[in-house]
């Protein structure tokens, strides 16, 4: 509001609520925090879990950062912007979702404390500029090159990402698994785990009967006793339609006068769908598997002429049979022809008794499918997240072939090495410098506390031990400052860039805001009947 005389001006309208200067730093930087505090404490092997209740009482449990934020409810457009940390840091790095999260709300903490201490935002956002550039600089002096050959660092990188989650009990096989699985889909140097990897869940066994296979497994079986269930060189149909016998699109009556008439329609309507039956059939298929209603009448065709036959078929399944196959999804089976056919070595049904049919051996895809399985759906979803948080981690280091210590070692080197930094540089950046250092020794801080150690001491145990052991880390079992290679504790070169990287932008971004225009909402009440008037409540 701007004056002029003794009337006032508004600028902005009253009815929006309008924050300035340190206050809206002030409420963006504690909305940033409350969701840093949020998932602090699910940091490190020994987490916490959090319990999340959607709408409906579904219940899950996880100590996911990346799933516990993905769920939440966030109104604040700050606290959203965090949350895009977690997901950029997921695409990207496929893990340390939590540890992005908390160190941002720590840059922002600590950056807090230096704008009330009176140090500028724009000398705050170029100290943390020149400490992100450095402590990257610092993490790729400190990482260690591995060979993509070596399946046993592999299997700790797996490793160590499952521990503290609820499979733990089982990470060994489930390290094996995926390692197993990588080294299937690898073309030349790159992986492609979302496309080539499919995760299928069973409940019943337990998770340590969690088994890799080659190929695609499906819950569906056979529709008729006397299909066959095994075909080699199998050439794969997908209806993604329904095959039933056509209906008017409107209601319709039809007048007979005789009995003969009646019979005469139902043979011409049999014939017609014979017709469409025998084009999927003249294609030279003999597999296939529709999405939708399959009528009984078309299954004695697919025997007679030996073909495997399957329906209702699930939309992630097509997906992943036309993906793995080459087949097309027929949406009009007057229009299918040879060409929308794909491939496969083998479909099988082991069991007859089974409810399980497998394809395998594709011309371009290397498919493979992990079937988890355990003792509920809680678990089974649960070990889905493990998969999904381990699999990318081994296909970063796969591919980037760069991994640092764990157990808190690259934060401390990151720390120690920006303190010594800061002492070179002139002015007030040096003070942001120091504060982007303290802030990154707040993921070793949240494991020790969360292990249920006094996390000042371990920290203080940790700069000492480091001086002389550059890959000394916290030994979560026993307290114990140990070297994390000989442990077998190693984590991604990227997981650790990638959290440094977005933790920075996220805080800088929100140090550059200081006006905050944010609209009302405004409910509509009841329109008056005799005046035909809008009441809105202001």
């Amino acid at each position: 509001m701007a004056g002029y005389g003794n009337q006032p001006i508004y600028i902005v309208d009253p009815s929006k609520q309008h924050t300035t200067g340190k206050d809206a730093l002030s409420v963006n930087i504690a909305s940033a925090k409350a969701v840093a505090g949020i998932v602090r404490t699910t940091l490190g092997p020994k987490g916490m879990d959090k319990m999340l209740v959607n709408i409906m009482g579904d219940i899950t449990l996880t100590n996911d950062g990346a799933t516990i934020l993905e769920e939440m409810d966030i109104e604040h457009p700050t606290a959203k912007m965090i949350v895009e940390v977690a997901k950029t840091q997921e695409k990207i790095a496929g893990d340390g979702t939590t540890s992005a999260v908390v160190m941002a709300g720590a840059l922002l903490e600590k950056a807090q404390k230096l704008v009330e201490s009176g140090v500028h935002p724009t000398v705050i956002v170029k100290g943390y500029t020149m400490a992100n550039e450095k402590a990257l600089q610092v993490l790729n002096d400190y990482a260690i090159t591995v060979d993509r050959k070596d399946r046993e660092m592999l299997e700790r990188i797996a490793s160590t990402s499952i521990t503290g989650k609820a499979s733990e009990m089982a990470g060994n096989h489930l390290a094996k698994i995926c390692v197993d699985a990588i080294y299937a889909i690898d073309n030349n140097g790159v992986v492609n785990v979302d496309e080539d990897i499919v995760i299928a869940k069973e409940v019943g066994g337990t998770v340590h009967d969690t088994e890799l296979i080659n190929g695609i497994a499906i819950r569906k079986e056979a529709l008729h006793s006397e299909m066959p269930r095994r075909i080699e060189n199998a050439k794969i149909a997908l209806i993604d339609t329904e095959l039933s016998f056509s209906q008017t699109s409107t209601k319709s009556k039809l007048q007979v006068d005789r009995a003969e008439q009646l019979a005469d329609f139902k043979e011409k309507e049999k014939a017609n769908f014979r017709a469409i039956i025998q084009k999927i059939i003249d294609t030279g298929a003999n597999a296939v598997f529709c999405s939708k209603k399959m009528e009984d009448y078309a299954l004695h065709f697919f025997k007679e002429a030996n073909i495997y036959a399957t329906r209702r078929v699930k939309d992630e399944d097509m997906n992943i049979l036309s993906h793995s196959t080459g087949a097309s999804l027929v949406r009009n089976v007057n229009e299918i022809t040879a060409d929308d056919l794909g491939f496969a070595e083998l479909v099988e049904q082991e069991d007859e008794h089974e409810e399980k049919t497998y394809i395998k051996g594709f011309r371009e895809s290397r498919t493979m499918t992990i079937l988890i399985k355990g003792g509920s759906e809680h678990v089974t979803d649960n070990v889905e997240r493990v998969f999904d948080d381990a699999l990318h981690v081994v296909k970063v280091v796969f591919e980037d072939g760069k991994i640092v210590p764990g157990g808190g070692a690259s934060e401390i080197e990151v720390a120690q090495a920006l303190h010594n930094y800061a002492s070179s540089v002139q002015g007030r950046e040096q003070l942001a410098i120091l504060a982007f250092a303290e802030a990154v020794e707040e993921i070793p801080k949240a494991i020790a506390e969360n292990c249920g150690f006094d996390a000042i001491d371990k920290l203080i145990d940790l700069r000492s031990k480091h001086a002389t052991v550059k890959n000394a880390g916290l030994d979560i079992e026993t307290g114990n400052i140990v070297d994390m290679l000989e442990k077998g504790i190693v984590d991604p070169l990227r997981v650790k860039t990638q959290a440094i990287k977005s933790a920075s932008e996220a805080a800088k971004m929100v140090l550059r805001v200081d006006d905050m225009l944010r609209a009302r909402r405004q409910e509509m009440m009841d329109v008056d009947p005799e005046h035909n008037i809008h009441n809105y409540d202001m």
